[in-house]
């Protein structure tokens, strides 16, 4: 049986990521972008809930999607390019760019691979290993290659009023950046988690 979150935790998370999508949308700099960039909370919380009886998720999985809601709020809330953190850090290393979206892209592969192997584990055949290891990067990376094509598709349609969306600090290998970082966050999320996730899949 699957080791997941109990009530009282999983109402603590859910809440947690309300809060988080009102201050940030109430104090977004851009409202248009921000609902660009949370759009997936906006749905995934709601699908979560909802399966929550059919699907539970394991704890492990829970906390990972609430960080990674966390960082998508505040990317939306300031634009990539513009949140303190990032400038914070840009200042502290003497960057040209603020790197915020770097990070963010690489959480885009370190919490989607514990779900992609969440599915494979329980919905297919496949066992622990090299296999689902495998597909499960090659799920994150195209999932990263996905959003480059939302991206790119919303450069043609909005042209210079995409620009805090797809938040390139003219970086002419921004999309190669960001789904070599997703494949790195993917990576290093089954390198960390393997082990524990096993072990909340188990119920042990």
């Amino acid at each position: 049986m699957v080791r997941g979150v109990g009530r009282t935790e999983g109402i603590l998370l859910a809440g947690s990521v309300l809060v988080v999508l009102v201050l940030t949308g109430v104090q977004a700099r851009s409202p248009g972008t921000w609902l660009l960039e949370v759009v997936w909370v906006l749905i995934g919380l709601p699908l979560v809930v909802l399966l929550r009886k059919r699907f539970p998720l394991t704890r492990l999985l829970c906390w990972l999607l609430v960080l990674h809601a966390i960082v998508l709020c505040y990317g939306g809330q300031y634009t990539y390019a513009e949140t303190p953190a990032g400038e914070w850090v840009q200042g502290l290393m003497g960057t040209q760019r603020n790197n915020y979206d770097r990070f963010a892209h690489v959480v885009q592969g370190f919490v989607p691979a514990i779900a992609v192997r969440e599915v494979l584990l329980r919905r297919t055949p496949l066992r622990p290993g090299a296999w689902v290891a495998f597909l499960t990067v090659c799920v994150c990376v195209t999932i990263a290659a996905g959003f480059e094509f939302v991206e790119w598709f919303s450069a043609m349609v909005a042209g210079a009023g995409a620009d805090d969306f797809l938040g390139t600090q003219g970086d002419v290998w921004d999309t190669q950046w960001d789904m070599f970082l997703c494949l790195c966050g993917a990576v290093l999320s089954l390198l960390i988690w393997r082990r524990v996730h096993d072990r909340q899949l188990s119920g042990a």
